[in-house]
């Protein structure tokens, strides 16, 4: 978790880019990315070769030689690139610096040919003034300074700097076009661990923006290879483990930081965050692309092992151009993932998606049609209903979690009506004690040993046969029984006259009149 030190350095680098003339707060986040990937590109090279000069290694750092600069014919020493080089320039020397030459730099800093360089080809730096850019720099260094704080006192590097750019990303207050907006990260920790992928398995998000249910299937699966001793319970009641220190073999280490993790975005900008927010939490070659997951431009079925998406509310697509490979007959993009994710998934995937509740049980024939592929063509395990104010400031929108298999067979689901989730359910969104993600967690891991079905109660399961019967409704309100509690009344008698020496309306309407008065005298004199 943030110091208060953290965020008040971060609040100000905010202020420093608002006053500077960068007000969108997209655009800030992606050129003070650039300005982050700079620093930590320096950080990390003097890192290893620190590292690898005690081992007696030989490093090639990515600082040595020359770099030529784009449309010209200079050729710089690559030192004059680093971080620690060019924020002791003077502020005009330094942007026209940075403009010039370390940006072009670290556009192709890990190849020509990666994916990184393919999405920041044309990428632009566009920090105005000096002023702005020597503040930035100060600001950063600045937080940086408090992180080593925090890493003194037991955080891990990796986990602070972390939660420092998602405090920078949770300033996307405002919902994009077609509906997107973040996953509170608690959400997205709750879903991560009901679906719990694997080492070894592949996970996409096919709407994936900045890249946080990547993010939370990384750290689940780093939790899950650190030693019990390094773990810990994180605010929000999570178990936590970034160091992996289990997981010793360096193949693996490579799979998992280089092969495992898959998203994709539509929006280009969404893309260069995205990459750059899985490089900055250490997986070091995202896979990270450019594509409409619901045209007829993708078509990569039966590919994946889990997947894990929030994909956009309300959105649409032109008709002509959804894939032709989709049963659903819709241009509605909330219905259309679920047959896109259910065509991704290989047989026997697993999938946690969140869905809008008109989902659940709108009456369209293409809504009907999508719950029939999560009952009949699914194994749908699980419907976690959320209240209304958890995408808050964002939208308002009731939302629920459904977690599937593809193949299988659906015999009965589970239930589950989430009231609380540790946060004010209104625009602040304050931390709060209520939280109902501990017991989904723990109810959930033990759901098929319980004796009870209670549809009373927070959980419970409902036969198949019973919702295809409600016409595949998946709402919870469908088959949750209300328990109305009988509420005795005073006769119309003791609420006058009044019951058991309490007084009725006959004798406060006396003593009120009395009142009235003497207050009357009072005013006179």
């Amino acid at each position: 978790m943030l110091s208060s030190n953290i965020k008040s350095e971060i609040n100000r680098l905010w202020d420093k880019f608002w006053s500077g003339g960068i007000s969108n707060p997209l655009t800030a986040i992606e050129q003070i990315s650039y300005l982050l990937f700079m620093r930590r590109l320096d950080e990390l090279d003097l890192s290893e070769k620190k590292k690898t000069g005690f081992s007696g290694e030989k490093y090639e750092s990515v600082f040595e030689g020359t770099f030529k600069v784009p449309n010209s014919n200079e050729e710089v020493d690559k030192q004059t690139l680093r971080w620690s080089h060019f924020k002791h320039m003077e502020g005009g020397e330094m942007l026209t610096h940075v403009q010039t030459k370390v940006f072009p730099f670290i556009k192709s800093v890990n190849g020509d040919n990666t994916t990184f360089a393919k999405h920041m080809s044309d990428a632009v730096f566009i920090i105005p003034k000096p002023s702005l850019l020597v503040e930035a720099i100060s600001l950063m260094d600045n937080i940086y300074d408090e992180i080593e704080k925090d890493v003194e006192k037991g955080q891990t590097f990796q986990d602070t700097q972390g939660d420092m750019y998602e405090y920078l990303l949770s300033e996307l207050k405002t919902s994009g076009k077609n509906g997107q907006f973040r996953t509170p990260r608690h959400i997205i920790q709750l879903i991560v661990e009901l679906v719990d992928p694997r080492l070894g398995e592949s996970v996409c998000d096919p709407a994936c923006g900045t890249g946080g249910f990547l993010l939370g299937a990384y750290q689940h699966i780093l939790t899950e290879h650190t030693s019990e001793e390094r773990r810990f319970e994180d605010e929000n009641g999570f178990m936590k483990g970034t160091y992996g220190d289990k997981l010793t073999n360096e193949r693996l280490w490579d799979q998992l930081k280089e092969k495992t993790f898959n998203g994709l975005d539509f929006d280009q900008t969404m893309v260069r965050i995205g990459l750059m927010n899985l490089m900055l939490h250490g997986i070091t070659q995202p896979n990270i692309d450019q594509v409409d997951t619901l045209s007829k431009k993708y078509n990569e079925d039966n590919l994946y092992d889990v997947i894990l998406a929030n994909p956009p509310f309300k959105g649409s697509i032109d008709k002509g151009d959804i894939n032709e490979g989709f049963s659903l007959s819709t241009t509605k993009t909330e219905l259309l993932f679920i047959n896109r994710i259910f065509n991704s998934l290989k047989m026997g995937g697993r999938a946690g998606m969140i869905v809008p509740d008109g989902v659940l049980f709108g009456s369209s024939n293409a809504h009907k049609k999508a719950r029939q592929i999560l009952i009949d063509d699914c194994e749908l395990q699980a419907v976690v209903s959320m209240p209304s104010g958890v995408f808050k400031p964002y939208a308002g929108v009731s939302a629920a979690i459904l977690v599937f298999v593809k193949g299988g067979q659906t015999e009965r689901v589970w239930f589950y009506d989430m009231e609380a989730d540790g946060y004010s359910l209104d625009d602040k969104r304050d931390k709060i004690e209520q939280s109902d993600l501990p017991d989904i967690l723990k109810k959930w891991k033990i759901r098929e040993k319980a004796k009870e079905n209670d549809r009373k109660a927070k959980h419970f399961f409902v036969p198949v046969d019973v919702i295809k019967e409600h016409g595949y409704d998946l709402s919870i309100n469908r088959y949750k029984e209300i328990v109305y509690e009988e509420v005795d009344y005073d006769s119309p008698d003791e609420i006058i006259n009044g019951k058991d020496g309490e007084p009725g309306i006959r004798q406060l309407t006396e003593e009120r009149l009395e009142l009235l008065k003497e207050l009357e005298v009072i005013i006179q004199k």
